[in-house]
């Protein structure tokens, strides 16, 4: 047998490029901020391009797959180049180069969305793919590091993966749960983009000398996620939705469009005019009221469900041309095949985005659009902000009007954000509801559900309303002019880079009553 010679332990060959080596508080602290940044990118790519590409199964699917090739692509090519050149040369441009992409993103990705959109798609994938194969690429980097003996391969490797896939967790969750909810998109990439740029200038200093690692404090915040009760018996399993079909035992012709177990459409199919929801009754109670009696109407529909708004507006104003966005095709098949086809001259439904959909619309060409975009316990936040009420506003024409169901509960903070966007956008904005919700009466016991909100470039007769209202018996009441001042209060306007819905909607009443 050939004796060993040396060191009990065996050490890597030695033409291996001599490092410096990195402490293992330091290589922690590099791979988990590393790792926690190629998700915070990934996810508010998210909110920077659902304006531009819908906010749609897609749309993730697609930023979700480039970042998963960033984090491969990184991880390959960061092992095989630290095998050729000395890691500690790389990780500060690494940090340095990612930190430059992510801070430019907003500024690249809405300029080409708006002035050159044909390459949207392009420029999207390269400010994921750089950055997040950069960043990924600093593990191989840290690992080779750390690496001075073969007998500590598996410990080593073992440890940084999971620190690696530790800082992944923190990176969703913080971005999801913290800073969506309390920072722009663009003010968290930039920070995002100037501590990565600290970090390279940090490693470029130890590289040159400092030997010093500063104590770090790592604070995991740890959300819980709030599970919403899944639904059983799906009729059918869309896209989107566990979606069914329920007849009301109540009336022959009656059925109920239920998604994710919540109740989203009644339509009679056999009475159009049969309104059963107190918010349907109030939306057809405004277009009753701000347009002569039976007028025909150009109208389009954000959102689509039982198409129960564009079934009453082709009886009740026939020659109607409503168009329908509604993003899940498998509702739309329902639609057609469990709801019958009913007065449905007039109606196109389309299954797209409703953002999307009325980007394509000319200026001018609507008298009406209708809001009812809303899925399972969350409400579309790209339709809710100031640059899609821009948008509704140049689709209408001069007496255009648009009206939107608004879902909300507890201190109704969401509803009035969108409020407040609305009167941002539109000169004539009234809101309405049960009198405890929308402040013309005492507030007790549990608050919330569905509220209307109208806006409109011109005067709307809120008494004519308020009589239709009365004639239906829904006993909503309109709030107006300092009343809805009042109601509104200093709540936030939603932007496109400030829109934190879902944590300003409370999609349930609270069991306490607040």
């Amino acid at each position: 047998m050939t004796p060993v010679t040396g060191s009990s332990s065996p050490r890597v060959a030695e033409d291996t490029p001599r490092d410096r080596g990195l402490g293992p508080r330091v290589a922690a602290v590099l791979v988990f901020g590393s790792s926690a940044a190629v998700l915070v990118v990934e996810i508010v790519a998210l909110r920077l391009l659902a304006p531009y590409l819908g906010l749609t199964l897609e749309t993730s699917t697609l930023v979700i797959s480039i970042a998963l090739t960033a984090i491969a692509l990184g991880s390959w090519l960061g092992g095989r180049v630290a095998d050729q050149v000395s890691p500690t040369r790389l990780l500060g441009p690494s940090l340095g180069i990612s930190g430059a992409v992510v801070a430019l993103t907003p500024a690249v990705l809405r300029t080409t969305a708006e002035r050159a959109p044909a390459l949207l798609l392009l420029t999207a994938a390269l400010t994921i793919l750089v950055p997040g194969a950069l960043l990924a690429a600093v593990t191989p980097m840290a690992t080779k590091l750390r690496l001075t003996s073969l007998a500590e391969t598996g410990t080593v490797v073992g440890r940084l993966s999971g620190v690696g896939t530790v800082g992944a967790i923190f990176g969703t969750v913080f971005t999801g749960f913290v800073l969506l909810s309390r920072l722009p998109v663009s003010s968290i990439l930039i920070g995002l983009g100037t501590l990565l740029l600290a970090g390279s200038a940090l490693v470029e200093w130890r590289a040159r000398g400092w030997t010093g690692t500063p104590a770090l404090t790592l604070v995991v915040v740890a959300g819980g996620l709030a599970t919403t009760l899944a639904p059983g018996n799906c009729d059918t399993e869309t896209r989107y939705h566990c979606a069914r079909v329920v007849a009301d035992p109540d009336r022959d012709s009656g059925r109920i469009l239920v998604l994710d177990g919540v109740r989203h459409s009644y339509v009679d199919v056999e009475d159009p005019a049969f309104l059963e929801f107190p918010y349907v009754r109030a939306i057809a109670s405004v277009v009753d009221s701000a347009f002569p009696e039976g007028e025909p109407l150009a109208a389009h529909h954000l959102g689509g469900g039982g198409l129960t708004l564009p079934r009453y507006l082709a009886s009740a104003r026939p020659g109607t041309r409503s168009l329908v966005s509604e993003i899940d095709d498998g509702v739309v098949r329902i639609d057609r095949e469990r709801f019958g086809p009913g007065p449905l001259s007039g109606v196109d439904v389309r299954a797209e985005d409703g953002r999307l959909g009325l980007r394509r619309l000319d200026d001018g060409s609507r008298d009406l659009v209708v809001g009812d975009a809303f899925g399972g316990v969350s409400v579309p936040w790209h339709l809710t902000t100031v640059e899609a009420m821009t948008e509704v506003r140049r689709v209408l024409d001069e007496d255009g009007l648009y009206v939107a169901n608004l879902i909300d509960h507890g201190d109704l903070a969401f509803a009035r954000a969108e409020a407040a966007t609305l009167r941002a956008t539109f000169a004539h904005v009234a809101l309405l509801g049960e009198p405890t919700d929308i402040g013309l009466a005492p507030a007790s016991g549990a608050r919330g559900g569905n509220l209307v909100v109208v806006a409109s470039g011109r005067a709307v007769d809120l008494r004519a309303v308020q009589e239709t209202l009365d004639t239906r018996g829904t006993g909503w009441r309109i709030a107006a002019g300092d009343d809805l001042t009042s109601w509104i209060g200093d709540a936030p306007l939603l932007t496109d880079d400030y829109a934190p819905v879902d944590q300003l909607l409370q999609p349930y009443g609270d069991p306490n009553g607040r």
